[in-house]
């Protein structure tokens, strides 16, 4: 701060030179719904109070008072809602690291609730009626517990009379002790990926920058995930039953810069060939097979079919699933190939699938390949 900035500057000083002259939400879930997304979750308050609504409780901290002048919450939810396939949700922090009646109630061991009296459950109540989104993402419990935030007071308004009680989805930070036991889906930690399969339905929220939730300008190309990396943390994360949700960070200006929008591309590219594999998808009674390395498997009970993604293409020409048992019916496919696939059991479980000799431009896709199988258990 002393090497860039000038002598008593503060947090609040930021929120003139957030301008997004170049956001355009349009563009935005442009890119989203090439990425295969099926929901949306925009920030719309984090822990410093700044909202990207023009709030009735954060006078002149807000979008459109201060900064871009623009109801930016507005702007991405009609944008979002222009795609039939995406779904709106909406990330709201219940704390502020700097609201003198939050410091206040802290103080005070939270036997006091003026914060979320006067600042944090208004603006829940705001943003669900104002923009009505499908996914409500809390976060930033400030060591408090539930009864402090009155959480179940909210959730009982939201699930029983808020005009989204149809449709809407919550996950599971609504006070200190509820991460990963209470909620309509777990998160449990940032970056959650347990490797194994859960009772209950999670989410892996997680970055494209390992090092940040923001935009860096000093971020090194080393530092961002390649698509290889992503879609082996979408395959690993579906398998054991979970939903991926990736993190990119916009510029002060409101961008999204080329290196993530490469990345969503490219994992839309990846699911438009392999999208079978994953949606509507459900695990497996084994999530990665137990002898060849870098196997996960999904299923689809309706169409009585298992997948099998496999990270690398073996040298070998040959895929060994030692999971499934095979019978007279089965039948092997390659997603984005058109033929059916010949294969051989293995001695006692299992069956080594003999995959196509295919040029770089007959492959189906580049980076995880995806066998259908039908007739097996």
């Amino acid at each position: 701060m002393k090497n860039n900035y000038p002598p008593n500057f503060q947090y609040q000083d930021f929120a003139p030179e957030f301008t997004a002259e170049f956001f355009d939400a349009k563009k935005w879930a442009d890119i989203f719904a090439a990425s295969g997304a099926k929901y949306v979750v925009l920030t719309t308050k984090h822990h410093e109070g700044y909202t990207l609504w023009g709030s009735n409780y954060s006078w002149n901290w807000n979008a459109v008072d201060m900064g871009p002048k623009r109801d930016l919450v507005k702007e991405i939810a009609s944008a979002v809602r222009g795609h039939k396939d995406l779904r709106l949700g909406l990330y709201h922090s219940l704390f502020e690291w700097f609201h003198p009646l939050f410091l206040e109630d802290a103080a005070n061991n939270f036997t006091t609730n003026k914060f979320p009296l006067a600042k944090s459950l208004p603006e829940l109540y705001e943003i669900v009626n104002q923009y009505q989104p499908e996914v409500l993402w809390s976060d930033g419990d400030g060591n408090a517990p539930e009864s402090y935030w009155n959480s179940t007071g909210f959730l009982a308004w939201l699930y029983n009379d808020s005009p989204v009680r149809k449709t809407v989805v919550t996950n599971d930070r609504w006070g200190s002790g509820c991460i990963c036991k209470h909620g309509g889906y777990y998160t449990c930690t940032d970056r959650y990926n347990p490797g194994h399969l859960l009772k209950h339905k999670w989410e892996n929220c997680m970055t494209i920058d390992q090092k940040s939730w923001g935009y860096r300008r000093n971020a090194d190309l080393k530092d961002y995930l390649t698509i290889e990396q992503l879609v082996q943390t979408l395959v690993e994360t579906v398998s054991c039953g979970g939903n991926l949700l990736m993190n990119v960070g916009p510029t002060h200006d409101g961008q999204i810069t080329p290196i993530f929008e490469e990345r969503l591309r490219q994992m839309g590219q990846w699911l438009s060939v392999n999208g079978e594999a994953i949606y509507n998808s459900t695990p497996w009674r084994i999530q990665n097979d137990s002898v060849t390395p870098g196997v996960w498997y999904t299923a689809n009970p309706q169409e009585k079919a298992i997948y099998a993604v496999f990270l690398q293409w073996p040298n070998t020409g040959n895929v060994v699933l030692s999971d499934p048992s095979v019978t007279k019916e089965t039948q092997v496919g390659l997603l984005g190939y058109s033929q059916p696939l010949k294969w051989k059991p293995l001695t006692q479980k299992g069956l080594l699938v003999i995959l196509p000799q295919l040029s770089y431009s007959q492959m189906p896709c580049f980076w995880a390949w995806t066998l259908r199988l039908t007739g097996t258990a």
